[in-house]
This record gives structure tokens, C-alpha cells and sequence, in this order.
């Protein structure tokens, strides 16, 4: 996959809200903000505080009630039907629990999202060499439940990039994982955005994987309640204490 620039991502106004009974719950209200190509952004705060649904916004697998979502030049609330699938194709997805198909391989798990498309081999080709870059080349004939978490997570990590994504949105994709296997998988995201030049979104709740991120945006009751550059070229270790004074 050739190096790109990653996506530029802005938010203006987004809302989005839930029926709960009578009730009416917003899990995104108001939100605004702009993610610069090639970042990588920690999504913080506690849950229910709408990092989840914010990255599922972004990535159109929920719509919005009010404002505006735009991925380069792609108005993504505008977007209908034919066209909105298309955009998702476009966009890698990281989830805490992976999702992967238990019957399949874990060849055939990372090919299947271009499945219905042409070219079988060439597929297979590309998903052999995402697997060796992410240290799995020599199991892609073990079915999920031969892996560990962390390599299960990497095959997913695998699938995500089938379709070339200049976005990657990873929702808690540490957070099955202990924290020394979390890091590893910290350092192979930063490591593939270093050279694919991909943008990442990443939903997380702990403090010494924000602290490894370009920019950190905590979330509270559905708004953005700090917003902090973590790229002042800082010790990594003052980093992390920096993050460490913050509520995540």
C-alpha cells in the first residue's frame, strides 16, 4: 500500500440522541472539531460519555440528528444509500472484540470484506502481505480460536486495512488486551500510520496509550470538554504525566 496524506476529518455541530422509554438520551450533543490528516487522536472519557457513538458517526455506521460530518471533501451526512456504502468501504474499522468469523481462516477473515468484489487472488496477495506486516504470516491457516487475544486483534487490525483506508477508527482496540500486548498493538497502529500515512481516531480509556497519541479529546455527557496537543516534542515520560493529571 503506497504512503498517503490520511484523511482530514471535521465535525460541526453533530448531535445525536437515543429514545429510552419516554426518555430522549443524547450520547453526542453539540460537537465540533477538526482532526488534521495523518493524526493520530485519542478519544477519552468515561463511558457513555459518546466516544463509541462519535466514531460511529464519523464512520456513518449510525446517523446523525443535526450537524455536519466531513471526510476530505466527502460531505458523510449528505451521503444516501449506494453512496454511503461506498464511503464505508473506504474507512478501516478496529473494534475491542474483533469480530472475527470463528469458521473462517484467518486468511479468508481478513479477505472478507472485499469478498464481493473481483479479483480473488490479487485479494489474497494483498491480505498475506497486511498479515506478514502485522507479524502473522505464518498463521494464516489458523482458525480465531488457535490465536491469542493480541494476535486476534491483529488480524483485525489486517482486515481494517484491505480497503486502503486513509481513515482508521479504532474503537477500544487495547481494551480486551493486557497492557503489555496493548502497547504492541499501540506500536504496530503508529508504526503502520508512519507508513501508510493514514489518519486514526482511537476510543480509549487508558492513560498510557493516550499519552502515545498526536492530540487527546475527552469527552464528558456527550461534549468535548478538553481538547490537548500532546506533540510539544516533550520526554515521552512527561508525556504520560501530563496525561496522568488529566480525567480520562
Amino acid at each position: 500500500m503506497d504512503a498517503t496524506t490520511g484523511s482530514a476529518v471535521r465535525v460541526a455541530g453533530l448531535v445525536r440522541q437515543f429514545r429510552s422509554g419516554a426518555e430522549r438520551l443524547t450520547a453526542v450533543d453539540d460537537v465540533s472539531l477538526e482532526i488534521a490528516p495523518g493524526s493520530v487522536v485519542a478519544l477519552t472519557g468515561p463511558s457513555g460519555s459518546g466516544k463509541s457513538t462519535l466514531l460511529h458517526l464519523i464512520g456513518a455506521i449510525e446517523q446523525a440528528d443535526r450537524g455536519t460530518v466531513t471526510v476530505d471533501d466527502v460531505a458523510v451526512t449528505a451521503l444516501r444509500r449506494a453512496a454511503l456504502a461506498r464511503y464505508r468501504q473506504g474507512i478501516g474499522f478496529v473494534f475491542q472484540r474483533y469480530h472475527l468469523l470463528p469458521a473462517l481462516t484467518v486468511l479468508d477473515n481478513v479477505i472478507a470484506p472485499v469478498l464481493p468484489r473481483r479479483g480473488r487472488a490479487d485479494h489474497a496477495t494483498r491480505a498475506r502481505e497486511l498479515l506478514a506486516a502485522v507479524g502473522l504470516a505464518d498463521r494464516e491457516r489458523a482458525l480465531p480460536a488457535q490465536l491469542s487475544g493480541g494476535q486476534q486483534q491483529r488480524v483485525a487490525i489486517a482486515r481494517a486495512l484491505m480497503g486502503e483506508p486513509r481513515l482508521l477508527l479504532a474503537d477500544e482496540p487495547t481494551g480486551n488486551l493486557d497492557s503489555t500486548t496493548g502497547a504492541q498493538i499501540l506500536d504496530l497502529l503508529l508504526d503502520l500510520r508512519d507508513r501508510h500515512g493514514m489518519t486514526i481516531l482511537l476510543a480509549t480509556h487508558e492513560r498510557a496509550i493516550a499519552a502515545r497519541c498526536d492530540r487527546l479529546i475527552r469527552l464528558a455527557d456527550g461534549q468535548v470538554v478538553e481538547d490537548v496537543d500532546l506533540t510539544g516534542g516533550e520526554d515521552p515520560a512527561d508525556t504520560y504525566d501530563r496525561v496522568a493529571r488529566l480525567r480520562l
